[in-house]
């Protein structure tokens, strides 16, 4: 089967590539490369055993090939469509920074939104009709009982997670008037952890907006300390708790739902959360990347930061029930995979 990975040059959508490539896949990659790096797909290649086929290539074998695409390009979506025979899609392209999306509120709804109605027509052109979309568990209400199911209250207060719940709102309308479709809605929590080869990890451009790869940043020295929004929230250690899940494991459970919308047993559309059902705060997971690393990380604490929540961590029985999936790898992992990633890449 040939598995289009859209944003696959990405944090999690080269873990995903990778995972499919293990299970035997064969994988197309479209990235326009504003975010993801071909390196990164380069790295993917030479894990997994393979030769990846860019245009330049010409191999007879496509089992990993990229395309630079930007989904806003309709004639080269359709061209990558008449190129592969694709049996489904795992859609991850799209700008993604909650900040960022407040001052660019525009590019964030044409990327994300447009982006998306031009793949699904691609999509329908071409007779592919099973999908697994690429959300986040930042559409849920900030009032939501902990923890989180996926039939809680959705909410949104920023451009970033609005157009992940227009888009989802699009997929649930889509296989409303054609039933046909096979769709997973995948809501992440917090993905952080890199591939044990540490060939392959988180690696932003410019100053990070999570707080993982921020401090790895801070234990190399190139950023200067790290700021702790708030200490005083009615946790156990005065710090916001969040759901951190290994990117492995977030990896494997796309395989689970790619698995499961291809079955017999696929009800047509689901909708589930992936996380691990655990809070971890910021000064465990501080303390842990310290452990792992060797290295202390020098920190601040200042103000609250509006709209953040004490705790926030996921319901995932679903999960466990529907893709008999879960995650395995804890946090002293995340932490180690990490440090080994960046101290690979270069301290």
């Amino acid at each position: 089967m040939h598995i289009l990975v859209t944003g696959g040059a990405g944090f999690i959508g080269s873990h995903v590539c990778l995972e499919l490539l293990q299970e035997g896949y064969n994988v197309v990659v479209i990235d326009n490369l504003c975010i993801g790096k071909f390196c990164t797909l380069e790295k993917v290649a030479e894990i997994a055993g393979v030769q990846l086929n860019v245009p330049s290539t010409h191999l007879a074998i496509n089992t990993f090939s990229f395309r630079q695409v930007d989904l806003r390009d309709q004639n080269a979506l359709h061209l990558v469509f008449a190129e592969f025979k694709i049996d489904a899609v795992i859609h991850f392209a799209g700008l993604k920074a909650v900040g960022e999306s407040f001052g660019q509120s525009l590019e964030y709804y044409e990327n994300n939104v447009l982006g998306t109605i031009n793949l699904l027509n691609a999509m329908k052109f071409s007779m592919v009709k099973d999908i697994i979309f690429s959300s986040t568990a930042s559409v849920y209400d900030e009032d939501c009982l902990m923890p989180i199911k996926e039939d809680c209250k959705l909410s949104v207060t920023n451009p970033y997670s609005r157009t992940k719940l227009f888009i989802e709102d699009i997929l649930r309308d889509i296989h409303c008037s054609d039933s046909s479709w096979r769709i997973a809605i995948l809501r992440y929590f917090n993905p952080i952890g890199a591939h044990h080869s540490g060939l392959i990890g988180e690696d932003p451009k410019g100053i990070p907006n999570n707080l993982m790869p921020y401090i790895s940043r801070v234990a190399t020295g190139k950023l200067d300390r790290l700021s702790i929004f708030g200490n005083d929230y009615v946790t156990r250690d005065g710090t916001g708790v969040r759901d951190y899940i290994h990117v492995v494991d977030l990896a494997k459970g796309h395989i689970a739902a790619l698995e499961h919308i291809l079955s017999s047993e696929s009800e047509g559309i689901c909708t589930v959360n992936l996380g691990r059902g655990k809070g971890v705060s910021v000064f465990e997971l501080l303390f842990a990347f310290e452990k792992a690393s060797g290295q202390k990380v020098p920190y601040q604490i200042v103000g609250r930061r509006a709209g953040d929540v004490a705790e926030y961590y996921a319901d995932v029985t679903y999960a466990h029930k529907v893709l008999n999936w879960k995650a395995e790898l804890g946090l002293d992992r995340m932490c180690e995979d990490v440090w080994r990633f960046q101290s690979q890449k270069g301290l």
